[in-house]
């Protein structure tokens, strides 16, 4: 195992009809804006309830907040953030909303250009603790993590860039998950896929025997593939949906992920894909991922054969049969929740492959992998078989 620091220090308040608790979760003096997304959180009351918690606090609302959140519209929010002396940030949503709330938590009282907080890659922000604004969630979509993390993503000039601040864990984040019972399906598949990507791309790397990363890992995923077609079929079924909204946040939230390496490649990919084409971006992770896989088999081989026996229980076979098996399976996986495999399924060209590279180029994406040895030819050979 690697050496690693870990630190988690949200508070999860999980379960039905918690909205009340907001009342002593934020200061009772506190300036509070609540941020929010495209008018789902209004049209089904949770907003509402959400403003009927925070009492008497003086409370402002941003909506509006994209589903790839834009640097224009994140300014706008902290711009009225300044204006009114906010000092609390609430998020009402998915992982769109949570990740623009905590650049709105680093820019408010950024004194410079508030773009060059984008530019750190995964390294955190220069920005003193003190001058981050405390943040709570209310998630209503299971898929991201970001209600348990530290982490962002910002769409700024075509690309999608990441940001980091140990200030911006979440000080609570509320899972209830009858509040995602109102999402689309598509918006539900999406949220499997993209929390069992999350795991796999902190497991399928190479071993370092992390033995309880990797079985807390295997656990998730595997709840993931008992659970993800049932509760895309059954909306309401309350224990489908509390094991996805819980898989979701542990896929992220640091655990399965201390000590091991890991690998991000068909999420900068995929990043591409989604400021390019506009594709959801669990979409492009089910559509790369196992070609990702196909084309590293020979690098990631011995966690990939752990795979296929602990998760997808493939013992038959020679190792790259059963290799081959449990891609072939998480494929299928992916195909039964509702998700499409390949880009040309998405109305990608295979012409268009050319601007995928050159846009990895621009935005530095030229040495990916758990070893920095994918290059543009490798990231070229991925979308060739991914097309």
């Amino acid at each position: 195992m690697q050496n690693f620091d870990y630190r988690n220090p949200t508070h999860i308040v999980f379960g039905k009809e918690r909205l009340a608790e907001l009342d002593q979760l934020i200061p009772a003096d506190a300036r509070v804006l609540v941020t929010y997304g495209g008018g789902s959180v209004k049209r089904f009351g949770t907003l509402d309830k959400v403003l009927s918690a925070l009492g008497g606090r003086t409370v402002f609302e941003f909506g509006g907040i994209e589903a790839n959140p834009k640097y224009e519209t994140l300014m706008q929010a902290t711009e009225l953030a300044r204006k009114e002396s906010i000092d609390f940030l609430l998020a009402v949503g998915g992982g769109s909303v949570m990740d623009g709330t905590k650049f709105i938590a680093l820019a408010t009282k950024f004194e410079g250009d508030t773009s060059s907080l984008l530019f750190h890659g995964f390294a955190p922000v220069p920005v003193d603790a003190k001058d981050v604004l405390p943040l709570g969630t209310v998630a209503t979509l299971p898929a991201t993590g970001s209600e348990m993390n530290a982490f962002g993503v910002v769409s700024y000039q075509g690309g999608k860039f990441p940001v980091n601040h140990p200030s911006i864990y979440p000080t609570f984040s509320m899972l209830d998950p009858t509040l995602t019972f109102s999402l689309p399906k598509i918006q539900v598949a999406n949220g499997v896929v993209d929390a069992f990507v999350h795991v796999l791309e902190q497991y399928a790397t190479y071993p370092v025997d992390g033995r309880v990363q990797d079985r807390t890992a295997e656990g998730i995923m595997r709840t993931l593939i008992e659970i993800g077609p049932i509760t895309v079929a059954e909306p309401e079924n309350y224990q489908a949906r509390a094991n996805l909204m819980w898989s979701a946040t542990s896929a992220l939230n640091g655990m399965i992920g201390a000590g091991v390496p890991f690998d991000w490649t068909t999420h900068m990919i995929g990043h591409e894909l989604t400021a390019l084409f506009h594709i959801d971006h669990a979409q492009t992770l089910a559509a790369l991922l196992p070609s990702v896989w196909r084309v590293r088999k020979t690098q990631k081989h011995a966690k990939l054969l752990q795979y296929a026996e602990r998760v997808w229980d493939i013992t038959d076979g020679d190792e790259e049969s059963r290799v081959e098996q449990a891609i072939a399976k998480t494929e299928a996986f992916f195909q039964q929740v509702g998700l499409k495999t390949r880009l040309r399924d998405y109305d990608i060209a295979k012409a268009q492959i050319d601007d995928i590279i050159n846009a990895l180029e621009a935005h530095g994406m030229t040495a990916l992998s758990e070893s920095g040895d994918l290059g543009l030819d490798v990231s070229r050979e991925i979308l060739e078989k991914a097309w």
